[in-house]
């Protein structure tokens, strides 16, 4: 027998600092994270106001009549559009007679269902426990659909309704458990970063909104260049289809490469808790070389999830580091594709078209450091003739009485590597 689904109303505060457009987006958003829950939005209520009442969020008259839609749409739940405090859950509840949880709840539902690896469980897990430490009372019946194949906890074992019953002191403890876990792993992959740093390979980071076709355009540049299918990363048409930092080595058809890398999408109002565990796996982006911001064109709030981008990214510490932005999906629009102007491209990542000029752009950014060059390599250096025709971009060898001379493209790491070894240098 299928089990029923659990239904919602969804309630925003339109304080007075934010725009109309701000508010309306914030609240399709929230129904979007509902729905990405398994719960079916069957309802709305907003209030303007000039700030949150400290008791219930909202005010006595809007407990009313929320309390009587809910009755009336014989919704199971009331999910909030802010972080609520342990006080307003208690108090929304007894007032309002069923579950109450709030925008944060939901983003961590989510991430708990698809978090696949050891480390975004870990940080998943850490981000809920310290999100429900200070809320253990009023959550008891908030969170109780966890134990019962909801989205919650489905790969983190004992992270439903079990943890319900920790008390204070056993939660803490399995903080440190799992954040003692956590540093290690981090551990492991500082020791990968300080690896690519000093094989000196330039790092591109995938950067954007959930959802907007990061890892699809992964996908696509990897096909693009002939890698190995078996090398393409999870694409789902889905919010936080993709938790997981994944790094992937594009090889260009002139000896020249760089590290690919596919990030967790962002979203408004992202759970601090969450960004903080996350925080490790964030700061890839932080050490980029180049960024290339996604941005869903055929959204028509697209702006919007470009500023929340770009704040969240602002408050990672990505100042200072290049970007391009590839507005997608323009195969959904009358927009001309494949397009660049200036560090804009505008191309189609299902279409494949724009692809080619994306990695032109890229590579004009990362490969500012190469210059060209004729050198002559002594006969007795012959391991040099080998090293940069794996290593450079050799436009033409001929054989001289001296030796082996070379007409290549090469990075400045690699032209000062072995450069006191050349007989005859001549920069282009």
């Amino acid at each position: 027998m299928e089990q029923q689904r659990e239904t919602a109303i969804i309630v925003g505060l339109h304080l007075s600092h934010r725009s109309d457009e701000d508010f309306n987006y914030g609240m399709d958003e929230l129904k979007a994270l509902a729905e990405a829950c398994h719960i079916e939005v069957i309802g709305k209520l907003t209030q303007k106001a000039q700030k949150v009442t400290p008791s219930h969020y909202i005010g006595t008259g809007k407990i009313e009549e929320l309390k009587a839609m809910a009755d009336e749409l014989q919704a199971s739940t009331v999910i909030f559009n802010d972080e609520l405090s342990p006080s307003q859950i208690r108090n929304l509840e007894a007032d309002l007679e069923r579950k109450v949880i709030d925008r944060t709840i939901l983003i961590l539902d989510i991430f708990a269902e698809r978090a696949q690896t050891k480390e975004a469980q870990l940080q998943v897990e850490v981000a809920r426990l310290q999100y429900m430490l200070p809320r253990l009372v009023g959550l008891r019946a908030s969170l109780s659909r966890q134990g019962g194949g909801g989205s919650m906890g489905v790969h983190n074992k004992g992270t439903g309704e079990t943890k319900l019953e920790l008390d204070r002191r056993r939660i803490e403890e399995r903080i440190s458990i799992l954040q003692d876990e956590l540093d290690r792993l981090v551990a492991t992959r500082q020791i990968q970063r300080a690896k690519r740093k000093k094989n000196e390979v330039p790092v591109v980071c995938l950067v954007g909104y959930t959802n907007t076709g990061k890892s699809s355009m992964m996908n696509a540049l990897l096909n693009h260049t002939n890698a190995n299918e078996e090398k393409n990363v999870f694409v789902k048409d889905m919010l936080f289809a993709t938790l997981e930092t994944s790094v992937r080595h594009i090889e260009l058809e002139d000896n020249k490469s760089f590290l690919l890398t596919d990030t967790v999408g962002f979203v408004s109002q992202l759970p601090h808790h969450l960004v903080k565990a996350f925080r490790s796996t964030l700061e890839e982006v932080t050490e980029a070389d180049l960024l290339i911001h996604v941005v869903d064109y055929a959204h028509e709030d697209y702006n919007k999830l470009i500023d929340v981008t770009n704040a969240t990214l602002s408050e990672l510490g990505t100042d200072g580091i290049d970007m391009i932005y590839a507005f997608n999906k323009c195969d959904l629009l009358d927009q001309p594709y494949p397009v660049v102007n200036g560090n804009n491209i505008y191309l189609s990542v299902r279409e494949g078209k724009g692809l080619k000029e994306l990695i032109q752009l890229i590579k004009a950014h990362i490969f500012q450091n190469y210059l060209t060059c004729s050198v002559l390599i002594p006969y007795d250096q012959g391991r040099l003739v080998s090293y940069y025709n794996e290593n450079a971009n050799v436009i033409s060898t001929e054989y001289e009485e001296l030796g082996t001379r070379l007409l290549m493209e090469c990075s400045q790491v690699d032209f000062d590597r072995f450069s006191e070894h050349f007989a005859e240098v001549t920069i282009k």
